[in-house]
């Protein structure tokens, strides 16, 4: 029995900060929350181990209705956090990661839902990861983290939600490692989900994409300053092999008519080339300005775990076929896909939509007309968002 523990003495800042939300948000009624849990009991991970305490970082948008029926899981990619929505406060500069699909009247719509949106296991925003404190050590775990899989952020999630009182999600949506989560969820515990909603994702990563993790990976890795993983505190960050692990990764992230459309063979600033190595393409500036940007708000070691997390994951591992291994799924589904997307092509959602169908759920398939690659839904979509709003409502 895993023990469960809602901590509500949370630090000084973390209670101004909520105090701020609650005041700045009202209209998103936005709640911060640490949740912890497996501190006598520990938690079975995948890998044969166990691991606890461990603290999960959420956000909920909405009121839990009287009946707690009314309960949305909304689960993030790689690089996002518990921050789907809003602004915590007036300083804030950005919004919540998926703002334009999370408010009154948008598809997930908090005057009629209660959403919930936790940071994963592994991650560096709150929820216990490498960069957490060992209680043992009093020192970040770094490498001795145990490694993780999506199986055992859902099974931290699912402590999550019912420490909240909920026993029925009325959906769990997400996309891309998002997507995978939602997936796994509905494999693990069939009977607490109405509906999935899953965008851009895939029941198993192919040979390209986990190539393209661990080029990320030893990026990270040969960077000096990485120490193996213990860098904590020093003066010195493993910055430059994560701006380059993230350089890449977004690539992979938009599609080449995207790339020409906002960048083409565009010159930064000189009218001509320089001749020299320098970086001179637009498209050069914006990778480098988006890897500077990541490694000022994600952690090395997270980035090293969650992209093997995503590496390991197969919904048909054990089973004789994934039609086998979604015999147990119960719930309404939502399948979307993007016609830029190479990461995660429509050909991986069909095999899903395919396999659902063969055990006779009801699900609904598009590939929407978009070009701006893997991307695609994080961004305002009138298609996407009309046919999550229709398929939400008709959930029963």
């Amino acid at each position: 029995m895993i023990e469960q523990v809602l901590v509500l003495s949370l630090s000084k800042q973390t209670i101004e900060r909520y105090n701020t939300t609650m005041s700045f948000s009202e209209e998103l009624n936005i709640k911060q929350g640490v949740f912890t849990f497996a501190g006598d009991s520990k938690l079975p991970l995948q890998s044969g181990r166990e691991f606890g305490p461990i603290s999960v970082a959420y956000e909920t948008y909405g009121v839990l209705s009287k009946d707690k029926c009314n309960a949305i899981l909304l689960l993030h990619a790689l690089s996002g956090d518990a921050h789907v929505a809003g602004k915590h406060n007036k300083e804030d500069k950005k919004t919540g990661w998926w703002d334009v699909m999370v408010g009154p009247g948008k598809p997930f719509d908090t005057n009629k839902y209660f959403v919930i949106c936790s940071n994963v296991l592994g991650g560096c925003s709150g929820t216990t990861g490498p960069s957490s404190l060992d209680p043992l050590t009093k020192k970040p775990y770094a490498m001795t983290f145990p490694v993780i899989t999506i199986e055992d952020m859902v099974n931290a999630q699912h402590a999550l939600v019912k420490s909240l009182g909920i026993d029925c999600l009325y959906s769990i949506s997400g996309g891309s490692m998002g997507g995978m989560q939602a997936l796994k969820w509905v494999q693990m515990y069939p009977e607490m989900i109405k509906s999935v909603v899953a965008i851009a994702t895939t029941t198993k990563l192919s040979p390209q994409a986990i190539a393209f993790n661990e080029v990320g990976r030893q990026a990270i890795i040969s960077d000096p300053a990485w120490n193996k993983g213990d860098y904590y505190g020093k003066k010195e960050l493993p910055r430059k092999g994560l701006s380059i692990a993230r350089m890449l990764g977004h690539i992979t992230y938009l599609s080449e008519e995207g790339m020409t459309r906002k960048f083409g063979r565009q010159l930064s600033s000189s009218q001509q080339f320089q001749y020299e190595f320098l970086t001179e393409f637009q498209v050069e500036s914006y990778l480098h300005y988006q890897g500077q940007r990541f490694t000022e708000r994600f952690d090395a070691n997270s980035y090293i775990y969650l992209t093997k997390a995503i590496d390991y994951f197969d919904l048909s591992s054990g089973y004789n076929s994934l039609e086998e291994a979604l015999a147990m799924v119960k719930s309404k589904f939502l399948v979307l896909s993007y016609s830029s997307d190479w990461l995660f092509p429509t050909y991986q959602s069909d095999e899903l939509v395919k396999a659902l169908r063969k055990n006779n759920i009801d699900v609904s398939f598009c590939e929407i007309n978009a070009d701006y690659g893997h991307d695609s839904f994080l961004l305002q979509n009138d298609l996407h968002e009309k046919l999550i709003h229709g398929f939400l409502e008709n959930v029963k």
